[in-house]
């Protein structure tokens, strides 16, 4: 059976912490040694059980990423982005060739209108049983203008996004570097916290397997399009080329 909506359990969402907006409230991340459902822990990351598993019929579980409550993935130091990016994709592709689940999400929330709801950095990778995330895909959504493109990895601007104004792609192929992809990320939300918009403090990353690559679509976050939230029409800006040439110019 295929689900068209998955089901969020209102009960358990009202229990859930929330530290995103509120930075005085306490962080249940800082306390490993207080976490219930770890699933492994390399270094300072911790793979576990999400304590509030709001979706029905999905396995909901959390990636923390650091011990430094408030650090970013931006800021990290190579070493450790290349093992996180290892760490990540090693367990979403584990749940996804596990054969329990329809699809698996891999994302990641930062910032207040990320729809995040705790500060300390982490991604979640969710396996859902009865809903295939790739009905709602097309190959013309990682379609864009190249930003850069290195051992394997294509980043771009794209001409098509899913829900507009502006969505990054990095596309991995399958001979491409993790480690690269890992850069552009990495470039990517550094150039959206920082130049995109003086007030956009707020981004998400969606993993995709498509076609036998790996693409990652950053995209930062506003208050949605009322076109896009009450018609489904997705926009995208007049200005790309401009955009590509100020990227280009900050960082390659």
């Amino acid at each position: 059976m295929s689900q068209t909506h998955l089901h969020f359990d209102m009960h358990i969402g009202r229990q859930k912490p929330e530290n995103i907006r509120n930075r005085q409230a306490a962080c249940p991340f800082c306390f490993p040694d207080e976490l219930d459902g770890i699933l492994e822990q390399r270094g300072e990351m911790i793979w576990l059980k999400n304590k509030y598993p709001v979706l029905q019929d999905a396995t909901q579980t959390l990636v923390i990423e650091t011990s430094q409550c408030d650090s970013e993935l931006s800021v990290y130091e190579k070493d450790h982005l290349y093992a996180l990016f290892a760490f990540g994709v090693e367990k979403w592709l584990e749940m996804t060739e596990s054969g329990s689940y329809r699809s698996v999400l891999f994302f990641k929330n930062h910032g207040p209108y990320s729809g995040g709801s705790i500060r300390h950095p982490h991604m979640q990778i969710v396996g859902l049983k009865h809903y295939d995330y790739l009905k709602d895909v097309e190959g013309e959504h990682f379609e864009g203008i190249v930003i850069d493109r290195d051992a394997g990895v294509t980043c771009n601007l794209s001409t098509k996004p899913r829900a507009g104004f502006f969505e990054y792609n990095v596309i991995l192929s399958e001979s491409g570097s993790l480690n690269r992809m890992a850069d552009y990320i990495q470039i990517l939300t550094h150039w959206i916290l920082h130049h995109v918009n003086r007030i956009c403090q707020s981004y998400n990353l969606f993993f995709y397997q498509w076609d036998g690559q790996i693409i990652v679509k950053v995209v930062p976050r506003f208050v949605a399009s009322p076109l896009y939230v009450g018609y489904g029409i997705p926009q995208v800006g007049n200005n790309l080329e401009e955009v590509v040439q100020e990227l280009r110019r900050h960082y390659f």
